[in-house]
């Protein structure tokens, strides 16, 4: 990719947000500027239900999360799905501290060398023997209320049983999904930790497919404490007060919940 042409890329992806973000009276928050406030790739590596996973999970872990961290990546999870919503995939998530980190990952890492040896098998595979089906890929930006990824206690001791929840909030218009946005910011975040919910990140959609949308994460220890955590949630006054408050009616159209689990490899 030319310089003139990440350039423009940069450009209108800042452009995208912005003007996403203009609409938001209520949102002071999310009018702030995007500085300080990170950018998370969401990739999910899809599997034909005959394809072995095995080469994949190889390169990620031999190549593709040592060639990112030599770029100063760090907290890079890799996760597979429990049940499946769409067929087998595996799940990427790689934080970069600003636009033109996700830029230049998307378009100069594979001109790393060690990379490339490292991943020869991936990524030199015959056209009869694909490492993936297709790669999907999301662009999210930070919310203001949780500007940096916050990793728990028990993600960073590798509890064996930890786990990860990832939902996807999709809205009928960009002006409720601006508001959905909003609800978070004004308190509905707060309320998450209180509760220890952990949430990972919040992310905004600002490129990839079903816009407009927000995505997050939560995290615990195991199964059985992440729904004594959602059940605290949902009748805590403060919540129960944000729910039931007209302002943010019908904000959500689609939740679309998974259930992940962090490979051996995964730095979450």
């Amino acid at each position: 990719m030319t310089l003139a042409r990440r350039d423009f890329l940069k450009t209108t992806l800042t452009a995208s947000a912005a003007t996403a973000f203009a609409g938001s009276a209520s949102a002071v928050s999310a009018a702030q500027p995007a500085s300080g406030r990170e950018y998370y790739e969401l990739r999910c590596y899809r599997l034909a239900p005959e394809m072995s996973a095995s080469p994949l999970h190889g390169y990620l872990e031999k190549a593709l999360l040592p060639a990112l961290a030599r770029r100063g990546h760090a907290n890079t999870g890799v996760f597979t799905e429990d049940q499946p919503k769409d067929g087998p995939a595996v799940w990427m998530l790689i934080t970069h501290p600003n636009l033109e980190s996700a830029v230049a990952c998307s378009t100069t890492l594979l001109a790393d060398p060690q990379l490339r040896a490292d991943g020869k098998d991936y990524l030199e595979t015959p056209r009869t023997a694909p490492g993936f089906a297709r790669i999907d890929s999301w662009l999210l930006l930070a919310f203001a209320s949780m500007p940096k990824m916050e990793i728990p206690a028990f993600s960073r001791s590798r509890a064996p049983d930890r786990l990860f929840e990832m939902r996807t909030y999709e809205s009928y218009s960009e002006v409720k999904a601006l508001k959905k946005m909003a609800m978070f910011d004004d308190g509905e975040t707060e309320i998450m930790r209180k509760v220890k919910l952990a949430p990972l990140f919040f992310g905004q959609g600002i490129a990839g497919t079903n816009l407009p949308h927000l995505t997050y994460m939560t995290c615990a220890p195991d199964a059985a404490a992440h729904k004594a955590h959602w059940d605290a949630f949902r009748v805590d006054p403060d919540w129960v007060r944000m729910r039931d408050d007209p302002q943010y009616a019908h904000t959500v159209s689609k939740n679309t919940p998974r259930f992940l689990k962090p490979t051996a490899y995964s730095q979450l």
